[in-house]
C-alpha cells in the first residue's frame, strides 16, 4: 500500500471521534456524522483507487465477474470460479463500468454506497437517546472503512440489507405486522444475494417479529430474491439453462482455505492451506457452538442474539478473511456491551496490520503473514467477553400485540 500513513491517520482521527463522542456523550445532527462518514470513505476511497496495489481478490474475482456480466458470460462459471455468489453485484459491477468508471473506483463505489447507507441504519437499530451517537461511532468506525474504501469487499452489501431486514421486522411489532414481515424477508433475501453468511442472521430477524404467522411470511419470503436472481440468470447473464445445475454446485462449494485466523492459524503455523478435515471440524464447530448460543439467547433481544452468534462464529470459525470482522460491527456498535470497544479496536488494529503494514512489499508479506495469522488467537478471548452475556433475556416488550407493559419496560 503506498498510502498507509494518510491512510492510518484517517482511521487514528475517526477512533479518537468515536471515543471522546462516548466520553462527551455527543449527539451530533445526521448531515454530520453522514458528512463525516463520507469525507472518510471517499478520501480512503481516492487513495486506494490511486494505489500501485490491489487486493487480490478485488483484481481476480470481482472485476472478472463484473466484466463476465458485461459481456453477457456467467460470472460464476467464468474467471476459474472467483464469484460463488449469485450475481446481484456483479451486476452493479457491470452497470458501473458500462457506463466508463473506471474499475479502481467502481468496484469500491458499490461497497462504499452501502456502507454510507449502514450509518443512519446502525442509528436506527440502536434506537432511543443514543441513536445519533452511535450512528456517529459506526461512521468513524476504522474496520468498516477498510472493508469498504480499501478492500471493497462486499459485506457492507449484505450488512446494508441485513441491518434493514431488522428495523422492519421490529417495526412488524407495532404496525402492520404480515406487510413488515414480508418486507424483512425480502431484505434479507436481498442480504443473502450478495453473500451466503446472513443466513445466521435469519433467526434474529424471524424473533423480532411479532407471532408465528408473521414469521412464516417472513422466512418464505427471504427465499423469493435470492431465487429471483437465480433463475433470471439466463436473461441477466446468459447463462445457458443446462448450465444452472454447475452453477449451483459453485456456489454451495467453499474452498477449504484456513491457517488466517484463530486455532486453524496456529495449527498449520500462520500458512495458508487447504486442508478439509480441519475445514470439516471446523464447520462442525461453527453449527454446535452456534446452536449453543442460540439456545442460551432465545429470549434475548434479537440483537443481541445476532451479536452473539456473530462473535461466536468468529472464536471457533477454521477460516476467516478480515472482512468477516465487520460483520458483527454494525450490531455491536448499535448495542455495545462492557468489552465492545476492545473488541472493535483489537479487530481494527489486526486488520489494519495486514490491509496497511504488510501489504508494504511482498517480502514483507512473506515474511510477517505467519506470526500476523497466529496473533489471532489474541483476539479470541476478548471476543469471547465482548458478547452480550447479561443481556440474554430481554425485558417484556410492551410493543407486541396481547403484552402488558411491565415495570422494567414502562420504566424505559
Amino acid at each position: 500500500m503506498d498510502y498507509a500513513i494518510p491512510t492510518g491517520i484517517i482511521l487514528v482521527t475517526g477512533v479518537v471521534l468515536a471515543i471522546v463522542a462516548q466520553w462527551k456523550g455527543w449527539r451530533p445532527s445526521l448531515p454530520v456524522i453522514l458528512a463525516v462518514g463520507i469525507a472518510f470513505r471517499v478520501a480512503i476511497m481516492a487513495m486506494s483507487a490511486a494505489d500501485s496495489w490491489q487486493p487480490v481478490d478485488y483484481e481476480r474475482s470481482f472485476y472478472p465477474a463484473g466484466q463476465a456480466v458485461l459481456e453477457r458470460r456467467d460470472p460464476v462459471l467464468e474467471g476459474n470460479h472467483g464469484w460463488h455468489f449469485l450475481p446481484m453485484i456483479p451486476y452493479a459491477y457491470a452497470l458501473l463500468l458500462w457506463i466508463g468508471i473506471p474499475w479502481e473506483v467502481a468496484g469500491r463505489l458499490v461497497t462504499v454506497v452501502c456502507d454510507i447507507i449502514l450509518i443512519p441504519l446502525v442509528g436506527r437499530l440502536a434506537g432511543g437517546e443514543k441513536a445519533s451517537l452511535r450512528a456517529f461511532q459506526y461512521a468513524c468506525n476504522p474496520l468498516a472503512i477498510l472493508v469498504a474504501s480499501v478492500h471493497g469487499q462486499v459485506e457492507p452489501v449484505s450488512l446494508v440489507f441485513a441491518v434493514a431486514a431488522f428495523i422492519v421486522a421490529r417495526n412488524a411489532r407495532t404496525e402492520r405486522p404480515v406487510r413488515n414481515a414480508i418486507l424483512a424477508g425480502l431484505l434479507m433475501g436481498l442480504a443473502l444475494c450478495a453473500k451466503s453468511w446472513p443466513i445466521w442472521l435469519v433467526p434474529g430477524m424471524l424473533l423480532f417479529l411479532p407471532d408465528l404467522r408473521a414469521r412464516a411470511y417472513a422466512f418464505f419470503s427471504t427465499g423469493v430474491p435470492p431465487i429471483f436472481f437465480f433463475v433470471t440468470l439466463p436473461i441477466g447473464a446468459g447463462t445457458e439453462i443446462s448450465q444452472l445445475p454447475e452453477v449451483v454446485r459453485i456456489i454451495g462449494s467453499v474452498r477449504p482455505i484456513i491457517g488466517e485466523w484463530g486455532w486453524t492459524a496456529i495449527a498449520v503455523d500462520g500458512n495458508w492451506t487447504l486442508d478439509a478435515d480441519l475445514a470439516r471440524i471446523g464447520q462442525y464447530m461453527i453449527y454446535g457452538t452456534l446452536l449453543v448460543v442460540l439456545i442460551l439467547w432465545r429470549k434475548a433481544d434479537p440483537i443481541d442474539l445476532a451479536t452473539a452468534m456473530l462473535l461466536a462464529f468468529m472464536v471457533v470459525t477454521p477460516r476467516l478473511g478480515a472482512q468477516y470482522l465487520m460483520w458483527f460491527m454494525p450490531f455491536l456498535v448499535a448495542r455495545p456491551t462492557r468489552f465492545a470497544w476492545p473488541a472493535i479496536l483489537g479487530c481494527s488494529l489486526w486488520a489494519g496490520l495486514g490491509y496497511m503494514y504488510l501489504t508494504q512489499s511482498p517480502e514483507l508479506w512473506a515474511a510477517l503473514h505467519s506470526p500476523w495469522a497466529k496473533s489471532s488467537v489474541i483476539l479470541l478471548p476478548i471476543l469471547v467477553a465482548a458478547m452480550p452475556w447479561d443481556r440474554r433475556k430481554a425485558p417484556e416488550d410492551p410493543r407486541r400485540p396481547g403484552k402488558e407493559p411491565s415495570v422494567a419496560a414502562a420504566a424505559t
